[in-house]
């Protein structure tokens, strides 16, 4: 007499996306039945083994969320946006992952109109969905609001943090809370952003207890900037929604004429993106977003 043995692996569905280059691996579970361990995450997100990106998003209705604080949401969006960091760690939202997203529920017939409201672990985000001049979909998304995250020591010295990138002497860092933690530093003229090593993380005195994305920025002109960014959980990533929006607000911070320094473009490695800041202590980010590959993986049971 045989017995059969358990599977070892599942079959997943999954779409593979990216926002400016900062790639994600969707996997829808509109019922909620599907619970994805910190390893299943690691492996769906690992290059070479797995199929690859910054990020794992489980696409979930809000009412099924683990989190009660997130299914309390259920009323304003009925989607959530599970998103998981390429190492397992569960992160509150993602700004270009929200673009995504977006984009995938559009696709999917999941939500329609101009405006979908997106649940996350930092609240509803609303993505407004237009067609760019180019004629490629552009989506808005307002992050809501954002922070200093040390406003009195920011007031009394112009940072709150040091930061030391390999080359370089500690520099001057602006932490912000965008419902995610982020470190802004602007490099001296005599440094060029595209020449840093990131392959390392960054190193904050004093260091945030749950981490943070740093974004390395380098100032070209009047409301333009360009960075570089390494996120917590995932290392140096093409792009970074939050990161650019903290980037483009800690500037406006730094300038003294918050005012007449709201809008901001920035050039990340895998493109564009747009940053507005809104009344009310909120801030738009806009750019494009692209699902570019629909699939079945068989994924370990661990």
């Amino acid at each position: 007499m045989t017995t059969e043995s358990a599977p070892t692996h599942q079959r997943v569905p999954f779409t593979k996306g990216h926002g400016t280059q900062n790639d994600f691996v969707l996997v829808p579970d509109v019922d909620g039945e599907l619970d994805l361990s910190d390893a299943q995450v690691r492996f769906l997100a690992d290059r070479r083994g797995g199929i690859g990106g910054d990020g794992v998003i489980r696409v979930v209705r809000t009412r099924h969320a683990e989190e009660p604080e997130v299914r309390a949401l259920a009323d304003e969006a009925g989607w959530f946006m599970d998103y998981r960091n390429a190492d397992g760690s569960r992160a509150e939202m993602c700004g270009n992952g929200t673009r995504v997203f977006a984009a995938y529920l559009s696709r999917e017939g999941l939500a329609t109109g101009p405006r979908i409201p997106i649940a996350t672990r930092a609240g509803v985000k609303v993505a407004d969905v237009a067609e760019a001049e180019n004629g490629e979909t552009s989506y808005a998304v307002d992050l809501g609001p954002w922070r200093l995250t040390a406003s009195e020591a920011i007031t009394a010295q112009g940072y709150d943090t040091l930061v030391a990138v390999p080359g370089l002497d500690p520099l001057p860092g602006m932490s912000l809370d965008l419902g995610n933690p982020h470190v802004v530093v602007v490099l001296p003229e005599s440094a060029d952003v595209m020449d840093l090593d990131l392959t390392t993380a960054p190193v904050l005195n004093p260091a945030p207890s749950s981490g943070a994305n740093v974004e390395l920025v380098q100032p070209l002109g009047p409301g333009h900037l360009q960075m570089r960014v390494h996120e917590r959980g995932v290392g140096e990533t093409r792009s970074c929604g939050t990161g650019a929006a903290a980037a483009a607000l800690a500037l406006m911070t730094w300038s003294g004429a918050p005012r007449e320094n709201d809008r901001w473009r920035v050039d990340v490695p895998g493109g564009t993106l747009h940053v507005r800041a809104l009344p009310g202590q909120r801030v738009e980010l806009a750019g494009p977003a692209a699902l570019v590959a629909d699939g079945v993986v068989d994924v370990p049971r661990h």
